[in-house]
């Protein structure tokens, strides 16, 4: 359970604090998603300071974040919508009560940083169908936004973009290997987008501050 206390008054969020950080995360996500749509074609690489392990790569994600599916069809991808729908009411709500309860500062950027995450992964499913041509890989064709014939999907029915691949370790494993000797071996293989940052830097903070709440929390008992 979160700590409303890390320190002073000072340390508290207001409304406004919030909502700005919330927006400016969203803008980030959205302008990087929104230029590779609309200037790399579906599959195009490229390698960022000419480092082959930092690369942007476009890929679309009919699923949740980091690559993964949600199963497949209209109401997997229904029901995945619904549950981020869901996941950003209650995260609006929630974030309003640690601002009101006066939780720590350190607790409510990670809160936001969550929520800016999942919106904007929302915002994808919810509207790139409607606002963006299709990015054909066969045709390797340069999305438009807003095309004359309209959208590739409906309403609720986008695809999340996915740009940043960070291949790390590319290599053959070797043969003598039991069970996967001589395949091609990739860490880190998924291809994620910045939305999917946002959540991870969330979650990670809030692993690390909570445990060090417990642990000071634990000393201040034992030195009572």
């Amino acid at each position: 359970m979160l700590h409303k206390t890390l320190g002073n008054n000072k340390e508290i969020m207001n409304k406004s604090s919030v909502a700005l950080l919330i927006l400016l995360l969203l803008v980030i996500d959205q302008a990087i998603k929104i230029y590779v749509k609309t200037h790399f074609y579906y599959g195009e690489e490229y390698f960022v300071f000419g480092l082959d392990w930092f690369r942007l790569h476009f890929l679309e994600n009919p699923g949740m974040a980091w690559g993964f599916k949600f199963g497949e069809g209209y109401l997997a991808k229904f029901v995945l919508i619904l549950f981020r729908f869901v996941a950003v009411i209650w995260g609006t709500f929630y974030i309003k009560k640690m601002i009101r309860e006066g939780y720590a500062k350190v607790f409510i950027i990670c809160a936001a940083f969550i929520y800016a995450g999942a919106l904007g992964n929302l915002m994808d499913g919810a509207f790139y169908g409607l606002i963006f041509e299709k990015s054909d890989p066969a045709l390797r064709n340069i999305a438009e936004i807003f095309p004359s014939g309209g959208g590739y999907a409906g309403f609720l029915n986008g695809n999340v973009v996915d740009m940043w691949y960070f291949p790390i370790i590319d290599t053959r494993l070797p043969e003598w290997l039991p069970l996967w000797g001589g395949n091609e071996f990739t860490f880190f293989d998924p291809v994620f987008n910045t939305a999917d940052v946002w959540i991870s830097t969330g979650v990670i903070l809030l692993l690390i501050f909570q445990s060090q709440q417990k642990k000071t929390r634990k000393y201040r008992i034992r030195k009572s």
